[in-house]
């Protein structure tokens, strides 16, 4: 019967960015998640996990409605039917501004191709981090938009 009550609340589900809280959403009947180690999919009464999370797109599910979000790096915590994401930064698929994204993937790409030139790892490193959240958020738009 616990279980049974715990399964049709669902879990709550919280991102926060140094910028403050982007998603908060309670009885999400599934998340998921990419971590460094591949991809999870939690659902109420899941085991307490800690997890470094991957630049990739998170979904969460509840009433037969998907939310895309494109996560850039960050942990996740999850205990007690709380997933708490801690993320360089984070934005829903219908937040995202797809000009912005592919012009900040070309200063990426320029960036990288300069970095590449002169051999300096560090900034080829920052330039390819850099182009890998262009692209999850171009991606997680495009998911939104169907294309």
């Amino acid at each position: 019967m616990a279980e049974q009550e715990q399964q049709q609340t669902g879990i709550t589900v919280r991102i926060v960015t140094p910028d403050g809280q982007v998603f908060d959403q309670s009885g999400s009947e599934i998340a998921v998640i990419n971590t460094k180690g591949g991809q999870m999919g939690i659902m109420a009464g899941h085991e307490p996990i800690l997890a470094a999370l991957a630049i990739d797109e998170m979904i969460v599910k509840k009433d037969n409605q998907q939310r895309s979000l494109a996560v850039n790096g960050g942990v996740a915590e999850f205990s007690h039917n709380l997933l708490t994401v801690i993320a360089d930064s984070a934005e829903v698929a219908d937040d995202i501004d797809v000009d912005r994204a592919k012009s900040a993937k070309e200063r990426a790409q320029a960036r990288l191709a300069e970095a590449q030139k002169v051999n300096d790892n560090r900034e080829i490193k920052m330039a390819q981090v850099a182009l890998m959240r262009a692209v999850n958020r171009i991606h997680v738009a495009s998911i939104r938009s169907g294309r």
